[in-house]
């Protein structure tokens, strides 16, 4: 069963390879997939010609470090000459090889010359003109076509996940924030994201919970989100009892065999519980835009018995101190499945819910978005899985499943964020403060604003920010919660972005032109040195969300944002727009230049602003 999903997806994969170079051999145009990919399409079909008898050498296709040289860069000599010498073949050195590679591309409209540098390095221009028309193709056709092209349809995205009967606070937001960006990337690239809340929903601390729930409301009546009131406040008063309490404690504990055995009291108290609770997450979701499917721990629960006899029966499983574990090769410790009084963890739940993705769900990709300090329970839970072949041991052989870790979000002293009580911010207050701030700043400034803009504006701006002061940083480091950071309208930051987005769009509503109508009609030339900057800077953006889904970084998207507005203020200093000859190209570049912003805020969960 779980062979057949690998080789499925095996088959994808190579069918996709298959089909670009059957395309290629046919000589069809060359068209779709990111500029990388399509500048690798013509070194493939030249390295077939050059080195017909090396059939696995993929093109090793990077942007020149050195504008001077050329825009992309060819690396394949050296590593093909150390595979060829001493195997009687014609050429004498790496840079024979390059100039041979170069001599054999296929003739194409996307290359205005070609260099050799180095060791073999092939140097490519690109046309201007080619630059030009494949940006007016995607203001005719959309964005769209500039999507990246990735090896999966089908992948879960594992994120937010709180713990029912707890608030949300600061610690889920990069959970939240990021694990919405990936999942939004993978939208975009066509693939079906199946976006999962993975709460926690069950287990020993809902017998406290329904019985202190009982003693406050006798039999459950009455109990609602108004009357139970903060929910953080009745959790720690229940844990509270339950450690003092020895009779509570007793009365919960056998609250949770009833729960488990599906007593209709309980099971009624502890569905009132979880919908308190999600009404408090729904909060945080609908000020961030947050899309989520709910899955949480109890619905993974009746597959545990099941998967556990599968692990048993492939001799996975062995008892240890009384607990059923499995052992990991490496590790210390094992990963226990069964603890020693019977009760399922966190590892039962987690390998129930990865078999029910890959043979329930049929998903290709599982990305599990949580702490840093989770990854030794994922590689220890994925290598079991391996073990199980359920995953490849390939790790870029799909299906496959990756842990996306992040750091700690600091406060300004350099310690974990909390408010001066000790306790930890509610992520709602954290983002009202956010807006309240921004909206006070745009009052400030004295334009003329409708309530209606106020509100719009103080929320796309202020919850923008806090998002994009997260998604900034590479997820793996820890960083430092700064409003006045964040709401700086200079540097690299939301505000400067918005900004910038809403000078462009001012740009083109002074010009009085009909930008819909400049699309069909129009022409673009990117005859200036800044034109073309900017232009191959546009093209770039399908590779960019490429690297960043593939390597899991939404923080590149971000820096690929910051230096388009660069480029862009670079292009409007010396080259002027309304007014100009060039006006109707210009403005084309302009309108090129907010739709990729656009779609970058879009992916980032910001929403774009139009005045400011």
């Amino acid at each position: 069963m779980f062979m057949g999903i690998l080789r499925t997806s095996r088959r994808l994969f190579l069918k996709a390879k298959s089909s670009s170079a059957t395309s290629m051999a046919d000589g069809q145009d060359i068209v779709g997939g990111s500029l990388k990919q399509q500048i690798a399409r013509l070194f493939e079909e030249s390295l077939r010609v050059t080195v017909p008898e090396e059939t696995d050498v993929a093109p090793a296709i990077a942007p020149c470090q050195n504008a001077n040289f050329g825009d992309y860069q060819c690396n394949n000599a050296m590593g093909l000459w150390s595979k060829l010498k001493g195997k009687g073949t014609q050429f004498r050195g790496p840079q024979p090889i390059g100039k041979a590679i170069m001599d054999n591309l296929p003739q194409s409209e996307m290359i205005e010359s070609c260099s050799i540098a180095g060791p073999g390095f092939v140097n490519v221009v690109l046309s201007r003109k080619w630059i030009a028309k494949s940006i007016q193709k995607m203001l005719v056709d959309g964005i769209e076509i500039w999507a990246p092209r990735l090896p999966v349809k089908r992948a879960v995205v594992d994120f937010s996940s709180p713990n029912i009967a707890k608030e949300m606070h600061v610690g889920h937001l990069r959970s939240t924030i990021i694990g919405d960006t990936l999942a939004r990337m993978l939208e975009f690239s066509n693939v079906k994201v199946l976006r999962r809340n993975h709460v926690g929903d069950w287990g020993t601390q809902f017998g406290m919970l329904i019985e202190y729930l009982f003693e406050l409301f006798p039999g459950g009546e009455g109990a609602n989100e108004q009357a139970i009131g903060d929910l953080q406040a009745f959790y720690k008063a229940s844990k509270q009892k339950f450690d003092e309490d020895p009779a509570f404690k007793e009365r919960a504990q056998k609250a949770v065999v009833s729960l488990q055995a599906g007593e209709e009291k309980y099971r009624k108290a502890w569905t009132d519980i979880c919908e308190i609770s999600r009404n408090e997450f729904e909060r945080v979701y609908q000020r961030l835009g947050i899309q989520l499917e709910e899955k949480g721990e109890s619905f993974y629960n009746p597959y545990i018995p099941g998967v556990l006899e599968l692990l048993s029966k492939k001799g996975l499983i062995e008892e240890s101190k009384g607990a059923q574990v499995i052992f990991i090769e490496g590790k210390n410790i094992p990963l226990i499945v069964v603890k020693s009084d019977g009760g399922y963890n966190y590892a039962s739940t987690d390998l129930a819910a990865l078999w029910y993705r890959l043979n329930e769900e049929k998903a290709e990709w599982i990305i599990y978005v949580t702490d840093v300090g989770q990854r030794d329970h994922f590689d220890m839970f994925f290598t079991a899985a391996k073990r199980a072949g359920w995953l490849p041991s390939d790790d870029n052989q799909y299906p496959k499943v990756n842990h996306v870790g992040f750091g700690l979000v600091l406060g300004e002293d350099g310690k974990r964020f909390r408010t001066r009580s000790t306790e930890t911010v509610k992520l709602v207050d954290l983002l009202d403060e956010a807006r309240n701030k921004c909206r006070a700043a745009l009052v400030e400034r004295g334009r003329d604003w409708t309530e209606e803009e106020l509100d719009q504006t103080s929320e796309a701006v202020g919850y923008g920010a806090v998002k994009y002061a997260d998604l900034k940083n590479n997820r793996t480091t820890n960083y430092t919660f700064s409003f006045e950071q964040m709401l700086s309208d200079k540097g690299n930051t939301a505000v400067y972005l918005l900004y910038a987005h809403a000078r462009i769009a001012s740009i083109i509503q002074r010009s009085g032109k009909d930008i819909e109508q400049l699309k069909r009609t129009g022409t673009l030339n990117l005859a200036h040195t800044d034109e073309r900057t900017l232009g191959l800077h546009l093209l770039q953006f399908a590779e960019i969300v490429e690297e960043s889904i593939t390597n899991l970084l939404p923080n590149v998207l971000c820096e690929y944002l910051y230096n388009l507005s660069e480029d862009f203020t670079r292009f409007y200093t010396n080259c002027q727009v309304v007014g100009s000859e060039e006006e109707t190209s210009r403005l084309l570049l302009c309108e090129a230049t907010a739709i990729v912003m656009r779609q970058a805020f879009y992916l980032l969960g910001i929403t774009p602003v139009y005045k400011l």
